[in-house]
């Protein structure tokens, strides 16, 4: 018995490492993600979360295209990642709530890099669109949170299938919320609805284009330690972090590995799916 289980260990070792080595994502003790030349455009990537989604990219030899409605950050941003990464990064100023803003960004994509390989759904608001209950809260308040995560979403993934076709490869990552897990809170409808509907859409979305060597994931973070939440009072971060089982917020970077890894070759065989950058936390308690 000794002696087969010896074997088995012997003949099980020489496969895996000859699994290894036919993998040419493995180099050694690290992890070739297969990202070196390609592009990756970055909604909103001029600060916070998708500044820390372009550089993490960056670091992994993606060519970087960041559109941001402040386009004096975004110029900030790109000149940062070129000097830091050694890798080209670009700036375009876009609004994409707009269809025809959104055109002339995929266009600009199209004559910048000849080709896209991953967009990266990150634009998004909260502050003062945020804190009314249904019944108290505006129409436009509501219109313009789904217009700003949900719409812009449809329009920019929708102009990036035919270019990613072409290449015969793709990644989609669109950006959720643990709103949508936990089951939203009071004052939130708006918000909660919109990045419900951008997993659904992610989902639908998952299913259109898998058969052209594009995946389509969403994440859902929970509070994650950017300038969006600096007007917290010390009393409410208390709350918050006392309220989840890691007991602090998400940093961008964590949200930014998330995004690289479902970039990856690794992650060739996750689609649709929500993964979740909460912490543990699945229910909302603070109002």
């Amino acid at each position: 018995m000794a002696a087969t289980l010896h074997y088995f260990e012997a003949i099980s070792g020489r496969r895996i490492k000859k699994q290894v080595e036919d993998r040419p994502a493995w180099k050694g003790s690290e992890v070739d993600f297969g990202l070196k030349d390609r592009v990756a455009l970055i909604t909103g990537g001029a600060r916070g979360i998708g500044l820390a989604e372009a550089e993490a990219l960056a670091a992994e030899g993606v060519t970087i295209l960041i559109a941001d409605l402040d386009f004096d950050a975004a110029l900030v941003a790109a000149a940062k990642i070129t000097d830091e990464q050694g890798v080209v990064a670009h700036a375009y100023r876009c609004d994409v709530i707009d269809p025809v803003a959104v055109d002339g960004l995929f266009a600009w994509a199209r004559k910048t890099a000849g080709r896209l390989d991953i967009l990266v759904n990150n634009a998004g608001i909260a502050g003062k669109w945020v804190g009314a209950k249904i019944e108290d809260m505006s129409f436009e308040n509501w219109d313009f949170m789904l217009r700003t995560h949900l719409h812009s979403t449809f329009l920019c993934s929708q102009r990036a299938i035919s270019l990613m076709r072409e290449g015969g490869f793709g990644r989609i990552i669109n950006t959720s919320s643990m709103n949508v897990v936990g089951g939203g809170r009071a004052g939130n409808a708006n918000y909660t609805a919109a990045k419900a509907g951008v997993h659904g859409f992610t989902r639908v979305l998952a299913k259109e284009v898998g058969g052209d060597g594009i995946t389509c994931n969403s994440l859902a973070p929970g509070y994650v330690e950017t300038e969006l939440i600096a007007y917290f009072t010390d009393e409410a971060r208390q709350i918050i972090t006392s309220q989840n089982p890691l007991g602090r917020f998400c940093q961008p970077a964590e949200v930014a590995a998330a995004v690289v890894f479902l970039c990856s070759d690794q992650a060739s065989f996750i689609n649709g799916a929500m993964i979740n950058l909460d912490g543990g936390r699945r229910e909302f308690f603070w109002g």
